[in-house]
């Protein structure tokens, strides 16, 4: 039973929840035009707007920190959980936005309660929370008039393994399968990313294609551009798509999506005295949202954590072979 009392903080709620859900539902579906979820009306507007909301909503006898902080948190953190619970979202949309609606919904509070608390008719603060619940739907339609940008970026992990190049190279060029055991742990594992497989060659040279496979069926044609034997390999990457089963993958974190992909990868060998050498691999990628600063801040410590992963798995190879 809800006491008489806490019933306004629990309406205050539902209306917060109810307003991310319709949100989620008309800017999901595009209702508004092609920018869905990855746009600014949705990732930096409705959660200001559900900030606003739930502050104006709450009693004005709440604390300052309830009625600012937790409430508006609190909805949001129910918005999330209903979007896993209803397969609204992935884990890992669910990760990545949920920084950017604490922060936003935060400051929604803030600016509602600063400009409103002051006036004293009823109708003007009504009239300051609709506008504030009604920006994201306002801004969708205009946020379609100017095109996504393209933002290219550059990954680079590198490590030092205590074998020459000559061996590094053969581990390069085609890696064998990885046992689970060989790579270190991550969080990647836990959001859902699927873990590196192996690597084939169809042959030397360039013009040669590598099949760079993944767990859960994931699968990227690489096609060799530049092959320096003991010095650098460098690749075009396209996803097999045709292998990837549409629920590994949440639609707005797809590789080769209209969102993300990723186009190249280099290895580069770096002699650093008899026996050992630097071994460096980058890879470049496309983003395609209004909020490429913000995705890519989370593109970069993902494909950073899976390069790096990759590169723990040949340095432990090389450095054994070396003492065979």
């Amino acid at each position: 039973m809800i006491s008489r009392q806490r019933i306004p903080f629990v309406v205050a709620l539902g209306i917060g929840l109810v307003y991310a859900l319709v949100g989620r539902f008309s800017l999901g579906i595009d209702l508004f035009g092609q920018g869905g979820l990855l746009s600014i009306a949705f990732l930096g507007l409705m959660p200001i707007g559900l900030g606003a909301l739930t502050a104006h909503f709450t009693p004005r006898e709440a604390s300052w920190s309830w009625r600012r902080v937790w409430a508006p948190f609190l909805v949001v953190l129910l918005f999330l959980v209903a979007a896993l619970l209803f397969q609204l979202e992935g884990l890992i949309c669910v990760i990545i936005i949920c920084p950017l609606f604490l922060l936003e919904a935060f400051i929604g509070a803030i600016l509602y309660t600063t400009l409103a608390d002051p006036l004293d008719q009823p109708r003007d603060k009504t009239l300051m929370v609709a506008g504030f619940a009604l920006l994201p739907f306002v801004a969708a339609p205009l946020e379609q008039l100017i095109a996504a940008p393209d933002t290219f970026r550059r990954v680079e992990n590198t490590v030092v393994i205590e074998a020459p190049a000559a061996v590094v190279w053969q581990h390069i060029v085609r890696v064998a399968p990885i046992e689970g055991r060989e790579l270190p742990a991550s969080l990647t594992d836990a959001i859902g990313f699927p873990r590196p497989v192996e690597a084939t060659l169809s042959r030397e040279g360039v013009g040669g294609v590598r099949h760079a496979t993944f767990e859960r069926g994931v699968e990227f044609i690489e096609t060799v551009d530049e092959w320096q034997p003991l010095r650098r390999l460098s690749f075009s990457i396209v996803p097999n798509t045709a292998t990837i089963p549409p629920t590994t993958f949440d639609e707005h974190v797809i590789v080769g999506g209209r969102f993300f992909d990723v186009l190249r990868g280099t290895y580069e060998l770096q002699p650093l005295g008899p026996g050992r050498t630097r071994l460096v691999l980058h890879s470049r990628q496309r983003l395609s949202t209004h909020l490429n600063w913000y995705a890519g801040l989370w593109t970069g410590w993902v494909m950073s954590e899976i390069q790096g992963r990759i590169l723990t798995v040949l340095k432990a190879r090389c450095e054994v072979a070396r003492t065979l």
